[in-house]
């Protein structure tokens, strides 16, 4: 059974950092895709980075330079490190996988199986 579980959100000023990070069991965690999507309040839940099983990365442009999504095979963890945060990404953070291995990652939430349960990041103004 496949299992995610994030953790490290919380409540940061504007201008300042938060690393969240995504606990990953029941696979090979070096095999698949790992994402971080998040949803605010009322709003669709959205693509804001992916690291594919070759190292391979992409950033939504909303963050594109703020944030980097980094993995620890050897940990089994998936990292977003959240840097000059805004009050707009305020939001909770979801990791994702994907049901299949080997794949090249992607923005679309359709593309991943397996969800965590979410970690909440607040920016203050």
């Amino acid at each position: 059974q496949v299992q995610l579980v994030e953790s490290g959100g919380g409540l940061v000023q504007a201008g300042g950092s938060l690393r969240v990070s995504c606990v990953v069991s029941g696979r090979t965690f070096s095999l698949y895709t790992m994402a971080w999507f998040r949803q605010a309040p009322g709003k669709e839940r959205e693509f804001v980075a992916y690291i594919n099983w070759n190292g391979g990365t992409n950033t939504a442009d909303s963050v594109k330079g703020r944030f980097t999504i980094s993995r620890d095979n050897a940990k089994n963890t998936v990292s977003l490190q959240m840097n000059s945060l805004k009050p707009e990404d305020t939001a909770a953070y979801y990791c994702a996988t994907p049901g299949r291995p080997y794949g090249l990652g992607g923005p679309s939430r359709n593309e991943y199986d397996y969800w965590g349960q979410g970690t909440q990041v607040t920016v203050s103004s």
